[in-house]
Parts: structure tokens; C-alpha cells; sequence
């Protein structure tokens, strides 16, 4: 006999005018059967759906006396979770359920908070920071008791951040209360899909039974650079953009309504302002988007872009993932993605219904972005994805989480263990490593037990390990999460309304009467009250423009291959358009040079006036190449008296030095070994100043720092004061405390990306070496010298001396 749930989901589907894949079908059987998995589809093909429906009609035939939440929606964003949540109510409507589904973000009103507690919906679609707050009230964990199902939306997002192990931890949890509980993820671009499984499922039980169910049709992507008209006309560093505005302004006249994605808010807010100037007749026609701005505004934006009432967006990553902008013609990438993975996720917004071409335009902001336009291109074309760096071992988000489970009904130790250790991130706990944890979460470690303020938890008479107090377990509660950032100040007009946020940093640059650029808006600095700054309006035409730290992404390993392998086609003759488009810089980058093979390194040496230069391309991003030449500084400094500047960009790396020095006698392969990697580059690089912030986030996360309560936030100087004072007392009374040792490695693995290095490291001893002493600067070494004279000069300057040296 036929699945019931089968027929339901394709008379449905027949009513909507749509037939299902046979993906569709395959997960409907699974779910039916009580089956776990991975599904890997192309974006806008109906993926949602391949579970939703299964869900929602497990969901229906739940006996009514079992009251909570039966499954659970995580979604890595909250407009996505708005939009799950319209398509489940739309579902749960056209299938005439008897369930409700309810949306529990950062977003939502008090009020429907206080709802949901009273009365859980069936489908509860929310975040992993806020499924974990729902852990933190007895009442609560109650509604969580009897989950039959849970889904990571978008896993590929989640994985390769802390928010992921906050999903494997709820999920390890919840399958302990319920151990028939099923566990799902969605993801349409995932490059080990065996890896993604094992981290989702945790319990090596559930792995076993788990499938993966690949997709059997292939996403159209078409792809279109937009060339300048002289390759010289772009500038040869920087990330902005703007000398490509009239050619998207044209762009946008083309299509019914655009999406244009930007890698910073701060360019996300030049943007918008400087194509409203040329284009004042988009005003009421576009909007902007991204994390700072006031959630009303955001949620306004999301709903007039799914209407139809938006012709352009001026976005961020905030909208790389949604459900359904059925609108949305064409997707305008400004600047190289920097990753194959988030190019095809931001193409994937246009054309999202299956069937549909999906339709991008990328838009270099300098001259070498067009080899990075010419190798995602290449990559997408192939298939291709980037590979995501599990967190493993994040004792802080282990702390936290206790914390949270203390803050409800409490926990046994013993009988928490093996839960724990069911979970991929902290399979390799030791029983000893446990027990320091809970003494973390007890006192804060050793080296912190004579302070009152780290003892938070104690154990009742039954031996649970529970919160002290109600105002201990508020503050925790306003803290649950990992994302932390730096101190964000929020944006009010006099009469209360709040614009967004913008980080504190900023505004100590700004003085009353001061104008800025937010949300669109020319805003003029009044003053600052408490942790709220107090702006009017202002009719000023030039203003400054916020900008956010941390807006820098590095290259991923897999496009900077590519990269490697495109200029290739230099020397087969064998040009895309953005080659061709790069060939008279090639041509130079020749004779005066070299262009190298997929198996040969590139090494530039010339002298200046500023000193002499070495030049290295290894095409493996910022933090790769940051650490490379801290380990060729070091060494070559053992072995001559000598000292350089360094410079680095996605490309490559300079080392400037005040003398000339012998390149073909000193620069020899064991330069390159990777023993002792590390040691040799906390020479180079001040490891300690590196770990001690990375610490802060680490501090905040495991609940060793309060930011303070709405209204009454700590400076951000305080915070850095605080936790440096910790490290350092860490340091000194207690080296193996766990949350400094995860200071450094995170360090290791995530800043200075250790495996990556040694890998590229192997490679370039592996290479032929072209070494090549020139007279003029080249092409490749432009952008690299660029970024070094931007610090000292204006933009201006720079891009006129960068070209006298070009000439």
C-alpha cells in the first residue's frame, strides 16, 4: 500500500501546480519509516519541502495528549526562519492540519514569547541560540520532552561555526529525552557530505541507520562578469567598487528586481547611498538589509522583497539564505565572494523555484579579482564546493550549555557524560578533562576559585549541579549564544525609535553635530546616553560611513586552486571572457615577469627606494600567506641579521627589507619545513596578543565575562580590560585550564589555519621555483604594494603612484 503521507504530499503538490522529485519522495519514505539523514539538494529546488511535509503530517497524527513541541526547525538566520515559517503555515493550511507552528527568534515580541510558553506550537522554528534558552527553564524543557524530529537548515552554515556545536548538543540532549527522536539536514553545498553526516548525527547508534540523499538534477547557474571597458580604469586594491557603478546601475535596468550582495555592512551602506545618488529613481524602489539595522525594518525589506514591492536590495550575507523570493531576477555579486560555496548560495536567491536558471553578475572592485571571477566560475561549472573546519572541542560552548541545563532542572554529572561524548565535537572527552570542566562551571577553574563572582552553580542534596540564583540565571539567559563581536552601541532618533546598531568603536571618532550614513539614512551624532546614541535627521549631502570590525574574509582553498589552474589558460591559449579581459595586464605581468604553471611557485625579487622586495604567490589566502611570512621573517632572520615589513593579500605576500640580501643563497626548502610550524611563527607573529583576544570571545562564551544588561552594557574597554586580566592570570597560575589552552589552538586552527599551512607548505617544497629578479614592479606585486602605501597615503595617491609604477 502506498505511503498515506506520500499521496497527501503529491495532491498537494498537483494543486500547486508542481510535481515532486524524486528526492521528495525518497525523504518521504524515510521520514515515514522513522529514518535519519542528510539531504543535499540544489538551492530552489524544493528542498524545504522534502521534509516539511513529512514533518508536519508526523506532527498531526502525534496523540493530542502529548503536549510540547514535535519537531523542531533550527535555522542559521532569522529571515529564513520567517520564511520556513510562512511556507509551514501555508503547508499546515493547504493540508488542513490540526497543528500549529511558531516562529522563536531574537526577534520575537515579548508578548508571543510569553504565548509560545503558555501554549508550544507543534512545529517550533527557531535558532540554535534560541532553542537553547528554551533549555534553560523547567518549564520549558518540559515542552522539549517529547521531540520527535529535528532539522539543521542550511547545516553547511551551522557546521563550520559554534553554532553548530550548540546543535549537537541540543540534539544530543533532546535524543536523550526522547531516544525515537529523528535528526535531519538540509544543505545545498556541502564538499564532504560522509563528514557532514557523522558531525550531524553524534551517536555512532543513529549514524549507523542515518542516509545521505543526494539530489539527482544539476542547478542552472549562469554566470556573467561585468567588465570594465579598460582593465586600468579598476583600482589594484581595495574592496569598495564604486568605479563599476554606472556599468551596475545599467545592470539593474535590465531586470524587474535585483539582489546585490556586498561582503561588509559598511560597503553594504556605500552602496545603497551612492546608487540612490545615481539613481534617484529608485527611491521607495530599493531598500537595504543587513544585521545591524532594526529588526522591524528588516522583517519590512524580507516582506516588500517577497511581494514584489522592491525593485533592489543592498544586502549582506543576511539574506544569503532564504526560502522563496520569487521576484528576484538576478543576484549582483560587488567583489570577489571569496569562497565557491557562498558564490553559489548568493547566486541560488534568484531563479529559486526548481526549473528556474539561477542568475549572477559579479562585479570586481580590483583588477586581480577578475582571475577570482574567472576561477569561481570554473569551479561552480565543475561542481565544486569548500571544504568547512568542524569545531571540535569548544569547552566554552560545553560550559555554557551546562550552565544552561543548571539554570533549569539542573543535571547530574555521571549521567550527562555519556551524552556528551555522543556527540561528534567532544567524542575524544576525557574523564578527566570532564571533571575539570565541572570545575570550571563550579568556581571557574583553579586559578579563579577565591573569587565569589565565578561561583555560579552548586550541587543540591541529590548531587545535581543547579544555579545558585534567579538573578544569576537571568543574567545567563541574556547571554546564551556564541557570536559575540565587539560592543555595539544602539541608534535612537530623540523620540525613542531605534534605527540599529553600530559598534562603539565607531562613535569614539565622532563628535556632537558629526554626520554619518545608516540604514539609508544621513544621520547627524547628538550624543550618547548610556549605551544609546541619540542622532536627528540631516539634509547633509557628504557624510562618514560606519564600518564594522571583523568585515574580512579570506580566501577559501578551494578558489584559490582554481585560481592556480586558471592562469593556466594564459599559456594554452584557451581564454574566458575575464581572461581575455585581464590579458594586457598578463602580457605585462609576463615581460616583465612571469605567469606561473599550476606546479610552479613564483618568486619576484626587485630593489625600490623603499628597500628591497621579495615577492611570494601561493594563492591561499590572507591568514595563510600572514603566516608564511612570519615563518620566512624568522628563519631568514636566523640565519642573516636582518629585519623586514610584511604585507599579504589573497594572492600572495611581500617581505620588505631596508638591504638587499642573497634570494638564490639564503630562500632554500627547509625555509618552507613544517616541523616545529608554530614555534617558529610566534616569533613572527605575537601569538599571546593573538590568543588573549581571541580569549575574550572564548570568556564571554563560557560566562567568565557579563556584557552587562540591555541599557547597562560595559564598555568595550572594560570587557578587553577584564578578560585580559583573566588570561593573564590564567597564564600564570594556571596554564591547563581548558578555555586558555582553546585560546591558542582556536588560534591555530582558525586564524593562523594550521592544516592549510602545512598542506600549502608541502606543496611549495614540492614546486618548481621561477625566481625572477626584475627592474619594474609587476602586476601580481601591485596590489600587495597598494595595500602597504594605503596606510600612509591617500586612496588617491596611492592609485597615482601604483600607476606611474605600472608605466
Amino acid at each position: 500500500m502506498e505511503n498515506d503521507w506520500k499521496r497527501k504530499g503529491i495532491e498537494w503538490f498537483i494543486k500547486k501546480g508542481w510535481k515532486p522529485f524524486s528526492f521528495q519522495l525518497q525523504c518521504w519514505d524515510l521520514v515515514k519509516d522513522g529514518g535519519s539523514g542528510l539531504l543535499n539538494a540544489p538551492t530552489g529546488s524544493g528542498k524545504t519541502y522534502a521534509l516539511l511535509i513529512p514533518l508536519a503530517l508526523m506532527a498531526s497524527e502525534i496523540d493530542s495528549t502529548h503536549k510540547g513541541v514535535k519537531v523542531i526547525w533550527i535555522s542559521p538566520v532569522r529571515a529564513l526562519a520567517s520564511q520556513i515559517l510562512l511556507a509551514t503555515n501555508q503547508l499546515i493550511e493547504g493540508l488542513d492540519l490540526n497543528i500549529t507552528a511558531g516562529l522563536r527568534t531574537g526577534d520575537s515580541s515579548a508578548s508571543e514569547r510569553k504565548k509560545q510558553v503558555e501554549k508550544p506550537p507543534d512545529i517550533l522554528i527557531t535558532t540554535p541560540e534560541s532553542l537553547h534558552l528554551w533549555m534553560s527553564s523547567a518549564k520549558t524543557q518540559n515542552h522539549l520532552k517529547n521531540v520527535q524530529a529535528i532539522v539543521a537548515d542550511e547545516w553547511h552554515e551551522l557546521m563550520g561555526s559554534k553554532r553548530g556545536v550548540q546543535f549537537e548538543l541540543a540534539a544530543a540532549l533532546l535524543r536523550f529525552w526522547n531516544p525515537q527522536m529523528i535528526c535531519w539536514g538540509i544543505s545545498a553545498t556541502l564538499a564532504n557530505t560522509q563528514q557532514s553526516l557523522e558531525i550531524l548525527m553524534g551517536d555512532p547508534e543513529q549514524l549507523k541507520r542515518a542516509q545521505i540523499v543526494k539530489a539527482d538534477i544539476k542547478k542552472e547557474i549562469q554566470i556573467k562578469t561585468i567588465l570594465p571597458d579598460d582593465i586600468l580604469e579598476l583600482p589594484w586594491a581595495g574592496h569598495i567598487g564604486l568605479k563599476m557603478l554606472e556599468k551596475v546601475g545599467k545592470q539593474l535596468h535590465k531586470a524587474g528586481s535585483s539582489l546585490i550582495f556586498t561582503n561588509t555592512r559598511s560597503q553594504c551602506e556605500i552602496w545603497y547611498q551612492r546608487l540612490l545618488e545615481a539613481l534617484p529613481e529608485l527611491a521607495g524602489l530599493m531598500a537595504m538589509h543587513h544585521s545591524a539595522i532594526d529588526e522591524k525594518t528588516r522583517h519590512w525589506v524580507e516582506d516588500s522583497l517577497h511581494n514584489g514591492k522592491l525593485k533592489v536590495v543592498v544586502c549582506t550575507s543576511s539574506l544569503d539564505l532564504g526560502v522563496d523570493f520569487r521576484p528576484v531576477e538576478q543576484v549582483i555579486q560587488i567583489g570577489g565572494p571569496k569562497g565557491v560555496s557562498r558564490f553559489m548560495q548568493r547566486a541560488g536567491r534568484s531563479g529559486h523555484q526548481p526549473g528556474m536558471p539561477a542568475k549572477i553578475f559579479f562585479v570586481p572592485t580590483h583588477a586581480m579579482e577578475l582571475l577570482e571571477a574567472s576561477a569561481v566560475k570554473a569551479a561552480v561549472q565543475q561542481g565544486l564546493s569548500d571544504e568547512k573546519i568542524p569545531y571540535l572541542r569548544s569547552f566554552d560552548v560545553l560550559v555554557q550549555f551546562l550552565m544552561t541545563l543548571a539554570c533549569g532542572n539542573g543535571f547530574d554529572p555521571d549521567e550527562l557524560f555519556g551524552l556528551i561524548k555522543n556527540t561528534f565535537s567532544y567524542r575524544s572527552l576525557s574523564r578527566e578533562e570532564w571533571e575539570k570542566v565541572i570545575q570550571l562551571l563550579l568556581y571557574g577553574g583553579s586559578a579563579l576559585e577565591s573569587y565569589d563572582e565565578y561561583r555560579k552553580v552548586d550541587r543540591d542534596v541529590q548531587g545535581k549541579i543547579r544555579v545558585l540564583n534567579k538573578q544569576l540565571a537571568l543574567r545567563h539567559r541574556m547571554s546564551i549564544g556564541t557570536i559575540t563581536g565587539d560592543q555595539s552601541l544602539s541608534i535612537h532618533y530623540a523620540n525613542g525609535r531605534r534605527l540599529g546598531t553600530v559598534e562603539e568603536w565607531f562613535f569614539t571618532h565622532l563628535t556632537p553635530g558629526d554626520v554619518f550614513w545608516f540604514s539609508g539614512k544621513a544621520l547627524e551624532f547628538e550624543s550618547i546616553r548610556g549605551n544609546k546614541v541619540i542622532v536627528s535627521k540631516s539634509t547633509a549631502k557628504t557624510a562618514k560611513i560606519p564600518a564594522w570590525m571583523g568585515g574580512r574574509m579570506p580566501l577559501s582553498s578551494e578558489l584559490g586552486n582554481q585560481m592556480r589552474l586558471q592562469l593556466n589558460s594564459f599559456t594554452s591559449g584557451e581564454f574566458d571572457d575575464e581572461i581575455k579581459a585581464l590579458l594586457p595586464l598578463l602580457e605585462i605581468q609576463k615581460e616583465r615577469s612571469a605567469i606561473p604553471l599550476e606546479n610552479q611557485l613564483l618568486i619576484e625579487q626587485f630593489e625600490s627606494r623603499e628597500g628591497f622586495h621579495l615577492f611570494l604567490y601561493p594563492f591561499e589566502g590572507r591568514f595563510v600567506h600572514e603566516g608564511i611570512a612570519a615563518l620566512l621573517s624568522s628563519r631568514i632572520a636566523a640565519k642573516i641579521p636582518i629585519s623586514f615589513s610584511l604585507a599579504m593579500n589573497d594572492y600572495g605576500l611581500e617581505l620588505l627589507a631596508p638591504e638587499k640580501w642573497s634570494v638564490e643563497e639564503i630562500l632554500k626548502p627547509d625555509l618552507f619545513d613544517s616541523q616545529r610550524l608554530m614555534e617558529a611563527i610566534s616569533t613572527g607573529i605575537k601569538e599571546t596578543e593573538l590568543a588573549k583576544r581571541k580569549f575574550r570571545d572564548i570568556a564571554m562564551i563560557a560566562g567568565l565575562l557579563f556584557r552587562g544588561f540591555p541599557g547597562r552594557e560595559k564598555k568595550a574597554r572594560h570587557l578587553i580590560s577584564s578578560s585580559s586580566l583573566i588570561f593573564d592570570v590564567m597564564d600564570k597560575y594556571d596554564p591547563e585550564n581548558l578555555l586558555y589552552l582553546q585560546a591558542y589552538e582556536e588560534v591555530k586552527t582558525f586564524q593562523m589555519e594550521e592544516s592549510r599551512m602545512r598542506n600549502t607548505l608541502n606543496r611549495i617544497i614540492s614546486q618548481e621555483w621561477v625566481i625572477v629578479e626584475k627592474k619594474k614592479p609587476s602586476p601580481f606585486c601591485l596590489p600587495l604594494m597598494a595595500d602597504r602605501l594605503r596606510e600612509r597615503i591617500s586612496s588617491e595617491k596611492v592609485e597615482d603612484r601604483v600607476k606611474r609604477m605600472l608605466q
